[in-house]
Formats: C-alpha cells, structure tokens, sequence
C-alpha cells in the first residue's frame, strides 16, 4: 500500500512540474517580442539569455594632461563599474578654452589612454561638456549604460556643471578622486624651478630633490596652498599597489624581458619603447630608479615624481607585467639569474646616454652576457622635453594654475568621505 502511495506521489509531481515547465517556457517565449514569434521556445530563451548577458559598457572622459597615476586610478574605479570602459579624450582646442592649453597635444595623450590596462576603447575629440547631442551619441551609437566622473566638481567657464544632462538622466555614476596628485599640482612642481633659481649653495641636493618632488616651494600655507602650488600629500598604500599590479608572475619558460630608468613623468616616449619591448618576450620586467638615485644623475630637481608616484604610472601600463620598485643602477649577473631575465633592453632616446662612457657601465654584465639590445625609440620624447613644454612658456601655465588653484581649495575645504576605490 506505502509503494502504491509512493508511486502515486512520485507521477502526481511529475505532471505538476510538467505543467509548471510548459507554463515557464509559454511566458518566456510570449515575453520574447515580436521579433521571435516563430523561435523555437528554447532558442527564444537562448536569446532572451544572451539579451541579458550584454555588457555594461562605462563612459569617463577628461583632459588627461600629463597623465599621471590619479588619472589611471580613476579609470580603474571607472572600469569596475562595468564591463567595458570607453574613454573620451578632450580636444586641444576644447581643453585651450576652458582651462587654458595643453601640455602634451592630442595625439600623444591618445597613446597615454589606450596604453592604460582598463581601457577598451577611446574616443577622440571629446567635448569637455557632454551636450545632449553627444550623450545621445553616447548611449545610442556606443551603447553606453552610464557617464562616470569623480566625485571633484568639474564646472563650465559660466559655473555650470558638466555632467548636468547625464546626471538629469539618470544615467551618471560617481567615484572617488585620488587624493595627492593633479595636472596642477605636476606643473606647480615644474614651476617651483623656475621660482627657485638660482639656488643658494646651502641647500644640498638630496634636500632640492625632496622638495621638488614633493611640491614642496615658500610661503605655503597650512593647507598645502600657496604660490600657486598645492604640496603633494600623496600617501602610498599597500592596497593602491596590489589594484595596480597583474597579481601573476613569469611561467617556468617565459622569456623575461627587463628595461630599467626613470620614467619620471610617465609620457609617450615612455609607453612606445614599453609597447617595443614587451614584444620581445612573454613577460616585461621593468626596473624603476630611486629618487636619490635620479637626483644624483640628473640633478637637485629631478626627480619630480617619487618612487611610488611612478611605479603606479608603469604598473598601470598595459605593456608591463612588473616592476622592480627602486631598481639597482648596476644591472649584475645576480639579478639576471634571481629574476631569470632573457634579455636587457635600452632605448636610443633617454636622458642619461653617456652611461657607456663611464668607468663603470650599468649594462657591462649583460653586455658581456650578449643578451643586452638597444631598441629604437619610436618617439623624440624625453622627461627634459615636457620641462621644457611648461618652463618655455611658463607664465602662461602659471596663469593657469592659480586659476585651477581657487577650485582645488575649495574642493579639499569642503571635502567628505566617499566610500570605495
């Protein structure tokens, strides 16, 4: 009899979940639109999955002007908040009008963007306001779900708010600033030189460099303001460099490719001869100087970003797998082997190229490993060459400056906590 009632149950559940199955794929293909009412109900829900499935895809624009490690974060938090990230880049003549002009032009803060690992796509030319014409653009022809920006206001020249439009349509999302460093703050550094020659011959060097790279000048305030110059308070964290890094190392029979330098002012030149030499291998390695040793090479003032500031600007090169942050300046057989390094390469454009008339040459073990190469820098572009951009034309910057310096203060004076990062 218990069998008898067992089996009865077992046909009765059968047919309910029959029932409810048949109902379920009904609904689904009913649900599917017009377009699907000859699909087979399987291949509608299949497509109502893929339909579900597309990705979200971000929007985040900006000047992106001398790019440095708080832009490439803010493109990391940007991407985090969908699937792709699709960046616009202002025009010169955008960014001349409404903050006054560019130190890199266009062409060469393109190769910045698309060289940042979180970047899937970019668009040049962008507006510096999104207009109701290119937001439409936006959603319409770039499938964008939403419009990110940080969370410092980014006024018009008549005061009104950029991201109104996306923000009335219910499509902008907000991330944190990277606190530390700007475009101004760089220039302000940049500036500092100029204001402080000559310098007296008390001051010793290690204490120029730390002042420079730091921005660091007189008659600053409390605040960090003065001069024009906002001081870096950039505050480096375990955390920012594990979001940088790649989290994986070379596999067993990975050819290690190692590059070492500066790279202060991570520019074009920088990214080109990264892009060449990660095509020599599996896996880039790349060698980052201390400060005190760039300022003992190349003088009181340089570096004028420190060591973490730009181990954050390579790591978040797209070419690079690893760095080595403050990287000997004497490359030896040691090393070689610990990191089983293939080949040492150098560029043919760089700041220091009389290293190989010294008594003591930096490369002279893989030199006579036969495993050191010099590639051809694709771009005339130097650390020297971008001082040279806003020291040439240094009262214009400062202009600039002190204007962006009014909405900076007023930002740090009115600031609130914005969780996430």
């Amino acid at each position: 009899m218990d069998s008898a009632s067992s089996s009865a149950r077992t046909v009765a559940a059968c047919v309910i979940g029959g029932i409810v199955l048949g109902a379920s794929v009904v609904v689904l293909h009913l649900g599917a639109g017009p377009a699907s009412p000859s699909l087979p109900p399987v291949e509608a829900l299949r497509r109502r999955i893929r339909r579900r499935r597309r990705p979200v895809r971000v929007y985040m624009d900006g000047c992106f002007d001398m790019m440095h490690y708080g832009h490439c974060n803010a493109l990391r938090q940007a991407r985090a908040l969908g699937d792709e990230l699709v960046v616009g880049v202002v025009s010169d003549d955008e960014i001349t009008a409404n903050k006054g002009p560019p130190v890199t032009p266009l062409h060469e803060r393109m190769k910045m963007v698309r060289a940042v690992k979180w970047v899937d796509d970019v668009i040049p030319d962008a507006p510096y306001a999104i207009t109701e014409d290119f937001m439409n653009k936006l959603f319409n022809e770039y499938n964008i779900d939403y419009i990110i920006h940080g969370d410092d206001p980014c006024l018009l020249p008549d005061g009104t708010d950029a991201y109104a439009l996306a923000k009335k349509a219910g499509r902008y999302k907000q991330i944190k600033r990277t606190e530390g460093v700007s475009t101004t703050d760089i220039v302000g550094r940049m500036l500092l030189c100029v204001r402080e020659r000559p310098v007296s011959d008390n001051q010793s060097h290690s204490s120029l460099q730390r002042q420079f790279s730091h921005g660091h000048g007189q008659n600053i305030d409390d605040s960090g303001f003065g001069n024009g110059t906002k001081i870096s308070h950039f505050l480096p964290t375990s955390r920012r460099i594990v979001q940088f890094s790649n989290g994986r190392g070379p596999g067993p029979d990975s050819r290690v490719v190692y590059i070492d330098g500066a790279f202060d002012l991570f520019h074009a030149g920088h990214v080109e001869i990264l892009r060449l030499a990660r095509g020599l291998g599996d896996f880039l390695l790349v060698g980052i100087h201390t400060d005190q040793t760039i300022s003992s090479t190349r003088g009181p003032h340089r570096p004028i970003m420190n060591l973490h500031e730009r181990s954050l600007s390579v790591l978040a090169c797209r070419y690079v797998d690893e760095v080595i942050i403050g990287a000997p300046w004497h490359i030896s057989k040691d090393m070689i082997t610990t990191f089983n390094i293939s080949l040492v390469v150098h560029g043919t454009i760089a700041e220091n190229m009389d290293y190989t008339e010294d008594d003591s040459n930096p490369y002279a073990a893989p030199i006579a490993m036969g495993i050191y190469h010099k590639l051809d820098s694709p771009l005339d572009i130097t650390t020297s060459t971008i001082i040279r951009r806003i020291v040439s034309n240094h009262e214009a910057y400062q202009k600039r400056n002190e204007k962006k310096e009014a909405s900076e203060k007023k930002y740090y004076d009115s600031k609130s906590f914005v969780n996430g990062e």
